[in-house]
């Protein structure tokens, strides 16, 4: 999937859905304050330093409540910002601006906040030849535009959803009575269409699921040393993710047991807004 094409097919329909929670039959205050005569400029600018993404996003808004509001962006997304950068500056009826306001910082802080943790997150990794995966720890909805930000912050997107790789899980392994018999389950109905990944929590599944050629091996909430026993276990003929209760903290020691993906819910599931100020005059 090309993440950064499939975001903006995605963006319309949340866009107007963000618009109808927000908007809904009017926005009151202003409809009763600002005349639709009075045109206004404005700019976004940081409060923060960091990654900046999601500015299509932001002039999308606005051109969804007007498509004659003028919009200059001074940055792409994936630049790195400082505090006090103008992100972009726009004119147009000063009640669109007014009215559009809250929902565009609401997409763009978000954005700005997953790839700037995610930027972080990546830098803590260097020297080591892991990469960092995102989850499917996204808001409802999001998840497109939540890993898109993921991307841009310098991170690799994992499975997009329940679709696209099959990972075998605590709760799969328990039904099926072991990983041999998910695998093969899976293998049976499938093929070979999908690649395979297995949850493991120790030396003795890791082993099994190493018997089984499969695509990826989670060490799921292993200690470093259980990772360095797995990792030289399997000796790269398989990739490996370290996965449960990952932590800035944790994350080069890790990445130095020689794993190749770490993957972290945190980028997503739990980010603070991105400190981004509209001002219109």
């Amino acid at each position: 999937m090309n993440i950064e094409e499939e975001y903006l097919k995605n963006l319309d329909v949340l866009i107007k859905l963000a618009i109808s929670e927000d908007i809904n039959t009017g926005d009151i205050t202003t409809d009763a304050i600002i005349s639709k005569s009075n045109i206004a400029e404005g700019f976004l600018k940081a409060k923060q330093d960091g990654i900046i993404c999601g500015l299509k996003v932001a002039e999308l808004v606005f051109n969804n409540f007007d498509e004659n509001i003028k919009w200059q962006t001074n940055f792409n997304d994936g630049d790195k910002i400082i505090s006090g950068s103008i992100l972009a500056n726009f004119s147009g009826k000063y009640n669109s601006l007014l009215s559009a306001e809250r929902i565009a910082l609401n997409f763009i802080q978000r954005m700005s906040a997953i790839s700037t943790k995610t930027f972080h997150f990546v830098n803590e990794l260097k020297g080591t030849k892991t990469k960092l995966l995102d989850t499917r720890k996204t808001i409802p909805g999001f998840r497109l535009l939540d890993k898109y930000a993921v991307k841009i912050g310098g991170g690799t997107n994992h499975r997009f959803g329940l679709y696209d790789l099959v990972m075998i899980k605590d709760n799969h392994i328990e039904v099926a009575g072991s990983i041999s018999n998910a695998v093969k389950q899976v293998r049976e109905k499938y093929k070979n269409n999908f690649r395979i990944e297995v949850e493991t929590r120790n030396i003795n599944e890791v082993q099994e699921a190493l018997n089984l050629n499969v695509d990826i091996i989670m060490l799921d909430n292993m200690s470093i040393d259980e990772m360095k026993s797995a990792v030289k276990l399997i000796g790269g003929e398989i990739l490996t993710e370290a996965s449960g209760n990952i932590t800035f903290e944790k994350l080069k020691a890790i990445a130095e047991t020689g794993v190749d993906f770490i993957s972290v819910g945190e980028l997503t599931h739990s980010v603070k807004a991105f400190d981004i100020g509209m001002y219109i005059k």
